[in-house]
């Protein structure tokens, strides 16, 4: 059964939608009036999106963990360090590069839907406020989304600080609407930098789509590298495989750390996520030192159980000898430093 929606529920929806693209962009992906990948994806395969959305809302609790899942309150220093992270649920994750301060993908709030009431709840809370982060250098989006892209933490990291937001081309029209000023915007397209102040991001190819409300692709979606000094790590965010990443470790590896979406794979749409396999694929594609999986744990947003991801990312980097953190909620490490590899979600 579909959930009803309550006037409750339908309480700042139009403003979570934000707002459509532009009709043109300069842009070799952008033809037709949306946004192409340069290989085909396939989005949702037998039955539709009806289907899919009848299946979840009867699948049960499957995807959720059976207990609490442990946090840890993450402390940090003034100074960013040359090279960390600090995982903090699904595809929000604190970058310490070359001593700057980079925040990906953040999403505070409690559901991820435009609707506060209805939609994917979050499996735990958040392990940090928005008011104890560091004096950030960077904020990355990776997509539109809204699990990677939340209406309300724009809006409270817009107060707090004033942090530019480098943003895949279209992404921009969504922060304006949203009051973010223009000049902390910084819209890029595949294979565009932007260098602040010796802290260089790099769009770089994505497979995946995007879309907030009834069209798709208005958007643009991409992965990040970021550099700073001689440190470099790659940001996934959200994607399938693609074999651009095997070009970029070639052209730009190797790299520190990459950061890697394991979760919410499904055979109904294996273009547009990865699944464990293909990030440790990617990961050494990329000549990677050491890889955290993330876009798992947080929110049920497939059909798989809650903890697969995790275990089968481990399985798959054992046998290709790869360096795996597996750090939970909250829990800070040093690419260079002892890794977190205790299997913490084993019984959950």
């Amino acid at each position: 059964m579909l959930p009803t929606l309550t006037p409750r529920a339908l309480v700042g929806l139009r403003r979570s939608f934000g707002a459509g693209g532009r009709d043109s962009y300069d842009s070799p992906h952008h033809y037709d009036g949306v946004f192409h990948n340069r290989e085909p994806a396939r989005v949702v395969e037998s039955g539709g999106r009806g289907s899919i959305a009848r299946e979840f809302a009867t699948k049960g609790n499957v995807g959720k963990p059976a207990g609490a899942v442990p946090l840890v309150a993450p402390r940090w220093a003034e100074q960013a360090a040359d090279c960390a992270a600090t995982w903090l649920g699904h595809s929000t994750v604190l970058l310490e590069v070359g001593g700057r301060w980079v925040l990906t993908d953040p999403v505070w709030s409690e559901r991820v839907s435009p609707s506060a009431t209805v939609g994917p709840r979050r499996s735990h809370p958040v392990p940090a406020s928005l008011d104890d982060l560091p004096r950030l250098d960077a904020v990355l989006i990776s997509h539109d989304h809204y699990d990677h892209l939340d209406t309300a933490t724009i809006d409270r990291l817009t107060r707090l600080q004033e942090v530019p937001f480098v943003v895949p081309l279209g992404v921009g029209e969504h922060l304006r609407s949203w009051g973010v000023p223009d000049d902390r915007i910084l819209e890029l397209d595949w294979d565009e930098s932007v260098d602040l102040d010796g802290l260089v991001l790099s769009c770089t190819e994505a497979r995946h789509f995007s879309g907030r409300l009834f069209r798709s692709n208005l958007t643009l979606w991409s992965s990040w590298l970021v550099e700073a000094g001689d440190r470099r790590v790659f940001f996934g965010g959200d994607t399938g495989y693609t074999p651009a990443f095997a070009e970029l470790g070639r052209q730009r590896g190797p790299v520190d750390l990459t950061v890697l979406p394991i979760g919410a794979y499904d055979v109904r749409w294996p273009d547009v996520h990865m699944d464990p396999a293909e990030a440790v694929r990617t990961h050494v594609e990329l000549r990677g030192e050491v890889m955290l999986p993330i876009h798992w744990a947080t929110f049920d947003l497939a059909f798989h159980p809650w903890a697969a991801p995790a275990d089968w990312a481990r399985r798959e980097a054992a046998e290709a000898g790869v360096r795996l953190a597996q750090p939970r909620p909250g829990e800070r490490f040093d690419v260079g430093g002892d890794l977190p590899t205790t299997e913490w979600w084993s019984g959950l």
